[in-house]
């Protein structure tokens, strides 16, 4: 038996292994996109990138799991916090802002960032997130790969600093040879590692073959062997020096003279980023429950994660998410708990400080070369599938058009167009689509009610007085007019109109208006509206009970008539068509056998004979006549009250309402004709008077009297026959 004691011992080492696996992974990338960041402003803020890098990934390390809620999740900078960065800090120097400002700016960014996730989980709406189009999420990340790409060119192939990534390729001639083969060997290895071995992320792999092809150059170009004014490499980081405390409390001190409306000005950019970085937290998130058999609670893990971000970007770190990559490492390399995470925030912490010396080692080409991989596995290429189907064109159409935005215009523009454009299809497909989704009159349908052959008749005839609607989708302004022009003809020719609502999603006011339209001229006619399966609880959360009533189409002296279910409308359609006047069974008359429909024609002598045979049965209303699986054999004819069949549905074991027998019916054929199980239950829907006849009993009366018996087989045969060739008709109908 495990005890707290031995579970304690049994996590704590695989958390250890689990944040320091992920930690050579997370701290890397990181001060990647520090440096992409910082080295966007001036190649003299490439140092303080990757600083930030590293501060960035310590910070989130350790706050988002000690306030978060999901276990072995692992947050630091991430790809679209670094591209959304990169693109704002590059704007600000295209408009000669000066380098310290930007870098106040930045942290700034940071910070509101953390504050609207706060604000997001705050209020609950951590859920919503999920519904952002995936169209537009694949279009983003494509587009923030490719950002990162670009940015990352210039250094791959050693350009000087603010060469552009175009400039940076047409012109080969001002390639640095020693950036491009570091650099290649560290994208050839990061590339190839996965497929060779798992055991050591390739990140590390890439940063390992990187750091040795420059040593090898370095054996023959001693100018490489020096930090000092080295341009292949980062450099020293200087992270304990006072210079860098001083700096930070001279960046406090700044924001607090910022002016409110300098802070407007970077909401959005910040709204943006908040919602990136929940989005990739989140997605983590998924992917973590996936593998475990956990939930996560997204409102907690994005108030977690802007507390780390806003704490993050104080301290003059980049802000981030919940990393897959890392994640996935901290997974199998046996994390248990959330202890990880902070493991892994605490092992940067303590790398930054120890390691720094190591880490201004690193060639810039190889930071460079590894973001190149980054940013291509960034890219999601199967939206190009979506070319190979006309019905999904247009999806790809909003893939092209954010990751065209996102490249020419900015990242903040290419997120709203791409949700813009996605409104604007999903309108396009709901008003392209039909909200009728079948079109039936009432003859060729039936409500649950068993009614004789002679009424059947009627309603075969009048039938066509009552059309019904089954409606689907959303009944809104863009469908509005699709659905008119299908009930204007109606309206004029019949006497009853039934809207049955159970596929409806969603009704907005002009709909309810134009159905206040449709039920005004149906009563000026002296038609009827009918509504059956209104419900109080659309999939939208309206209360379409409620919202019916307010807009004046339910409720008293409205003149519509509402029904729970289709069946119900249509059988009180039926009793209008047949003229019958329901009558309360302790009213009625109980039956002879000769006064049955099924017997019509038949001599009195005769069917005096077969009644002297059956037994006399009464039954209270709620008690069961039979039930589901019972094994008795015999067969009930209604001489007073209403009886109802009852029986499970598509392998449930809840029971459903198929059928009503009423005065002269009769049931339980099958059983008594096939000798096997009772298949569903009959239960008294009002007290009862039966006829009943028994197997044994049958059996006397074949071999006493076979004139007597073929009667009652051929009335049974013929009523069970028109039964099924009604039943055969409307499947053959609802399956169009």
């Amino acid at each position: 038996m495990l005890t707290p004691a031995s579970i304690t011992r049994y996590k704590i080492p695989g958390d250890f292994w689990g944040g320091l696996a992920s930690m050579l992974v997370a701290l890397p990338a990181s001060v990647a996109f520090g440096v992409t960041v910082y080295s966007a402003i001036s190649p003299e803020y490439t140092v303080f990138g990757a600083l930030a890098g590293i501060l960035g990934a310590a910070a989130l390390g350790i706050i988002a799991p000690t306030f978060g809620g999901t276990d072995r999740l692992i947050s630091a900078p991430c790809a679209p916090a670094a591209a959304v960065l990169a693109a704002f800090a590059i704007e600000l120097v295209q408009q000669g802002v000066a380098a310290s400002s930007i870098v106040l700016l930045l942290t700034v960014l940071g910070m509101l960032t953390g504050v609207i996730q706060m604000f997001i989980g705050f209020m609950g709406a951590g859920k919503l997130i999920k519904y952002i189009p995936y169209t537009v999420v694949s279009g983003y990340m494509s587009g923030v790969g490719l950002i990162i790409i670009g940015s990352q060119i210039p250094r791959f192939v050693g350009a000087a600093p603010g060469v552009t990534w175009w400039r940076s390729l047409l012109a080969p001639q001002a390639w640095d040879t020693r950036s491009l083969v570091v650099g290649m060997t560290t994208v050839l290895v990061a590339l190839l590692a996965p497929k060779i071995t798992k055991a050591v992320p390739s990140t590390i792999l890439g940063i390992l073959a990187g750091l040795l092809a420059y040593l090898g150059l370095a054996n023959s170009d001693a100018s490489m062997l020096t930090l000092d004014n080295n341009p292949l490499v980062l450099g020293a980081l200087n992270a304990t020096s006072e210079g860098y405390i001083q700096t930070i409390m001279g960046r406090w001190q700044e924001i607090g003279e910022l002016k409110l409306n300098q802070v407007a000005t970077l909401t959005s950019g910040a709204l943006t980023l908040a919602v990136l970085l929940s989005i990739d937290t989140l997605k983590t998130c998924v992917v973590i429950d996936q593998k475990n058999r956990t939930r996560h609670e997204p409102n907690r893990e994005l108030l977690a994660q802007g507390l780390a971000n806003m704490t993050a970007s104080g301290l003059g770190g980049i802000p981030g998410a919940g990393t897959m990559g890392a994640t996935m490492v901290n997974l199998s390399s046996g994390a248990q708990t959330r202890v990880s995470g902070i493991v892994e925030g605490m092992l940067t912490l303590v790398a930054g400080l120890l390691l720094g010396a190591y880490i201004a080692w690193i060639p810039v080409a190889t930071l460079a070369g590894i973001l190149i991989v980054v940013g291509w596995r960034m890219i999601d290429l199967e939206p190009m599938h979506f070319l190979e189907s006309g019905a999904t064109v247009f999806d790809f159409a909003v893939v092209f058009v954010v990751v065209g935005v996102a490249l020419m215009v900015g990242l903040i523009a290419a997120s709203a167009s791409g949700v813009a454009l996605s409104i604007l299809l999903f309108v396009r497909e709901q008003v392209g689509g039909s909200v009728v989704r079948r079109k039936t009159f009432v003859n060729q349908r039936s409500s649950t009610w068993c009614r004789p052959e002679a009424e059947m008749r009627l309603i075969a005839e009048k039938g066509d007085k009552a059309i019904i609607f089954e409606l689907q989708g959303s009944l809104f302004f863009g469908t509005t007019y699709e659905l008119y022009a299908q009930l204007e003809p109606e309206i004029k020719a019949r006497d009853y109109v039934v809207l049955d609502m159970r596929w409806v999603q969603a009704v907005d006011m002009t709909a309810a208006h134009m159905l206040n339209l449709v039920r005004d001229t149906l009563r000026d006619r002296g038609a009827t509206l009918m509504l059956s399966h209104v419900r109080e609880q659309l999939p939208n959360g309206r209360n379409l009970v409620s919202f019916l009533t307010q807009t004046g189409l339910m409720g008293e002296g409205s003149g519509v008539r509402v029904f729970k279910t289709l069946e119900e409308a249509i059988e009180w359609i039926e009793d209008q068509l047949v003229g019958n006047v329901v009558q309360a069974s302790a009213e009625e008359v109980p039956l002879r056998l000769a006064e049955m429909d099924l017997f019509q024609g038949r001599k009195d002598d005769t069917l005096a004979d077969l009644e002297a045979m059956l037994q006399l049965r009464t039954v209270k209303a709620g008690e069961p006549v039979y039930r589901l699986g019972d094994t008795q054999r015999e067969l009930y004819l209604i001489r007073r009250g209403t009886v109802r069949i009852m029986a499970p549905i598509s392998g449930s074991r809840q029971s459903h309402h198929i059928a009503s027998f009423g005065r002269g019916d009769f049931f339980g054929g099958l059983a008594f004709l096939d000798d096997g199980v009772r298949s569903d239950s009959a239960i008294a829907s009002t007290d009862i008077d039966l006829f009943v006849l028994s197997l044994e009993q049958f059996n006397q009366l074949a071999e006493g009297h076979k004139k007597l018996a073929l009667i009652l087989m051929t009335a049974i045969s013929r009523t069970l026959a028109q039964r099924l060739r009604h039943a055969d008709g409307e499947r053959t109908l609802l399956h169009v």
